[in-house]
């Protein structure tokens, strides 16, 4: 990746289901946290970085420590969503990505979001440098 280039973008399909909305069939705002954490949790793994394997095999874990969020659109039942996920910045104890929620088929922006995740000691939960070999691949995404 060259200086300036824009990272490439991972992009995850959710359904809004009965369970996700509130009685007017609208989202329910804290679901829209679900849509994002599953989609970095797949970006995560296609990218070979399973979390389940970090914490046991590593003794690390992934956390949200700040969330930026701008709700522009409601989403509804039966929506047909993209969530999207662009790695922003990578640091020695964390990293930040972009994420947004997108309608389809017209990619109708509802949610964007500046997630900032920090990788911590699984056991003390105290702050831990991200493995070099996770720094590049999250880096490169």
């Amino acid at each position: 990746m060259t200086e300036g280039e824009i990272k490439p973008v991972f992009a995850w399909p959710v359904r809004v289901y009965w369970e996700d909305t509130d009685a007017g069939g609208v989202v329910y705002h804290a679901n829209y946290l679900r849509f994002l954490e599953r989609a970095r949790s797949e970006w995560l793994r296609a990218a070979g970085i399973g979390q389940h394997q970090l914490q046991h095999e590593a003794g690390i874990v992934f956390v949200v420590h700040r969330m930026d969020l701008k709700f522009r659109r409601p989403a509804r039942l039966d929506d047909l969503l993209t969530a999207t996920v662009r790695t922003l910045e990578v640091r020695g104890v964390r990293f930040s990505v972009a994420q947004q929620l997108l309608r389809e088929p017209d990619r109708e922006l509802l949610v964007e979001a500046e997630v900032h995740v920090a990788c911590l000691d699984a056991a003390s939960f105290r702050p831990h440098p991200i493995p070099e070999h996770l720094l590049l691949e999250i880096a490169s995404r």
